[in-house]
């Protein structure tokens, strides 16, 4: 599951459908120091998100960070634990806050949430069937 998401076109092949990103420029794979810059959908305009690769253990772990893009703040750990000799667990554990103070953060919160999880279960099932 781990080497699946060192493939260079993994990004594109989690991307789902219904929240298109496109890859701008791409350097470094998922070690500390590579860098993603997509250009995402905002409502109907469109913005750049730069994440910058921070961390990484092989088969373990690998994080990304916003340098620049749509979130306040927006922290990403990628987490494989073995279940099994034939099964993982992915985690994706994800730190945000949203632009423009306390205020918009606490109400536009629960829908940031709500997308995160329908995006994350479409990957899940993606990498689910890539890797079986």
């Amino acid at each position: 599951m781990f080497a699946f998401h060192e493939q260079p076109d993994a990004l594109e092949r989690l991307t789902p459908p219904f929240a298109p990103a496109r890859v701008i420029r791409r350097t470094g794979g998922i070690l500390p120091g590579a860098i993603v810059e997509l250009e995402v959908p905002l409502g109907p305009f469109k913005t750049r998100w730069l994440a910058r690769h921070t961390e990484y253990e092989k088969d373990r772990l690998f994080a990304d960070v916003q340098d620049h893009g749509p979130f306040r703040r927006w922290v990403h750990h990628h987490r494989f634990e073995p279940v099994s000799p034939n099964e993982c667990r992915l985690t994706d554990d994800i730190d945000f806050s949203l632009p423009g103070g306390p205020l918009i953060d606490f109400l536009g919160a629960w829908f940031a949430r709500l997308q995160l999880r329908r995006m994350f279960r479409y990957r899940h099932e993606a990498t689910r069937r890539a890797v079986l």
